[in-house]
């Protein structure tokens, strides 16, 4: 009977050690994931800002005009004459046939409108055309439209509302965007040194990072502006300026070590 006692004793003095041992174990690796999640609270986010100022490569005019008159034949006539004296002045300032749309002739019978009523036009027919021109020639483009006074002296109105006024584009964004985000890049890691070096802390690994949007802007804008378009919630290749500014803002989060 006192071995069998002893036995018990001596296992139960075993299972004890077991079970201390195990609380010790399980307490460290339960500290270490506490300070590991405590670290991984650490971080800051910072954002890294690069523009480039560029030049635009391409160029949409519309060159849009009409009559109007009572005498179909006469106002057709008419708007073929201002047809060949503008087809004349882009010859003449050396835009190429290749680069010039002709539009197709739009006519409106103002008196065919039954719900017109007591309010008619004062002239019947309305016709109109659009001629555009489309080049990667912009310095030539940009050149002719300060001489469109030439048409006016003719008797030539274009249209300006908007839809019809030059514009002009960059298309050469793929061929910068890898640098700038490098840059941009470069620049979030900077500020998050400084950020460091003031709160005592080094700089870790990247715990999260986002590319930003490129937006394009005209020169003379710039700070928080922004157009949308076709490149997603801020670029608009479009614009009246020649030269634009490309801009795009990277946030990037990293870790900070003591």
């Amino acid at each position: 009977m006192n071995g069998t006692n002893q036995n018990n004793r001596l296992e139960t003095a075993l299972m004890g050690l077991l079970l201390a041992v195990g609380l010790i174990v399980g307490g460290w690796v339960l500290g270490a994931q506490i300070k590991a999640t405590r670290l991984s609270d650490r971080y800051v986010t910072v954002k890294g800002l690069v523009e480039r100022k560029v030049k635009s490569d391409f160029a949409v005019w519309p060159l849009a005009y009409k009559e109007a008159g009572d005498d179909l034949s006469l106002v057709y006539a008419k708007t073929e004459t201002d047809k060949n004296a503008i087809l004349q002045f882009l010859n003449q300032q050396g835009i190429q046939s290749s680069e010039i749309d002709l539009g197709v002739v739009r006519v409106v019978d103002t008196q065919a409108n039954e719900y017109g009523g007591g309010n008619r036009a004062p002239r019947r027919y309305i016709v109109e055309q659009q001629i555009t021109v489309r080049t990667s020639r912009v310095d030539q483009v940009a050149a002719a439209a300060q001489k469109t006074m030439q048409l006016l002296q003719k008797g030539i109105v274009l249209n300006s509302n908007p839809g019809h006024e030059l514009t002009y584009r960059f298309t050469g964004l793929n061929s910068i965007k890898p640098d700038m985000i490098t840059e941009a890049t470069r620049n979030a890691r900077a500020a998050a040194d400084r950020f460091a070096t003031d709160s005592g802390s080094k700089v870790g690994s990247i715990r999260q990072a986002s590319q930003g949007i490129f937006s394009i802007l005209p020169a003379d804008q710039g700070g928080d502006s922004s157009e949308s378009g076709e490149y997603g919630g801020g670029y608009s290749p479009g614009g009246s300026s020649l030269m634009k500014t490309v801009r795009v803002v990277t946030s990037v989060q990293y870790y900070l070590d003591k």
